[in-house]
């Protein structure tokens, strides 16, 4: 006798949301229930009410505005970053200020999404936050590379190394694939440290992974 398969319940991911604007709050509401993948599990327009919602709820993830009234989300962010470092949170703003982009992913926020990105593209966007593939802005106009970039006035040679290294490469490994002595990598390495402020390639890392640079904060390899 053959047994019937059981089917499991779908596992939603539970959300807060906190906006200011009614609207906003509306419409990514009824994205998320329409994707019949999550769970709103609380939503405010105060900043202030925030931390006690997620204290309360505990949920998988926070969509937050970055301005709202009494505290705003920079400050919200940081608050859920140390109160709960295993909560996802992803900025939602109107602004396309680099300055503040670059704030948020440095304190810990896992993207920041501008207010002009299709409504229908939310659901899939905050699970490529909570898989850890998104690290800089999403709906951001004429951005070609993170605002870290041109902050630390690293090179586009530079970058690429950045990127060779997040992907655990040795120095030897490096020079191969850019057809380069290991002693030009060594060069462009030196000035790559000194440009964001740091010792060594793991520290280099942690920087290029604040600034949006590279998807991993830590390279496999530890030669220097």
């Amino acid at each position: 006798m053959s047994e019937t398969p059981v089917e499991h319940p779908r596992v939603l991911m539970r959300v807060v949301i906190a906006d200011d604007h009614e609207l906003m709050l509306a419409g990514v509401r009824r994205a998320l229930e329409a994707d019949g993948g999550f769970e709103i599990v609380g939503e405010t327009r105060n900043g202030a009410d925030v931390a006690g919602i997620v204290d309360r709820t505990l949920p998988e993830l926070v969509l937050l505005d970055v301005r709202m009234p009494n505290v705003d989300g920079l400050a919200c962010l940081n608050d859920i970053r140390l109160r709960h470092p295993d909560i996802k949170v992803v900025m939602l703003s109107a602004s396309q200020d680099e300055q503040l982009i670059e704030r948020a992913l440095r304190r810990g926020a896992s993207a920041y999404l501008v207010k002009n990105i299709d409504v229908g593209d939310l659901p899939s966007t905050l699970r490529q936050a909570l898989e850890g593939n998104i690290y800089r802005a999403v709906g951001a106009s004429g951005e070609t590379e993170p605002c870290g970039a041109r902050a630390a006035g690293l090179t586009d040679r530079e970058i690429s190394i950045l990127t060779a290294l997040s992907r655990g490469l040795s120095n030897d490994e490096i020079a191969k694939e850019f057809w380069v002595a290991r002693q030009t990598v060594k060069f462009h390495l030196t000035n790559i440290y000194r440009k964001l402020g740091v010792r060594n390639r793991a520290e280099a890392m942690r920087k290029a992974y604040s600034f949006g640079l590279v998807e991993h904060p830590l390279p496999g390899n530890d030669d220097e």
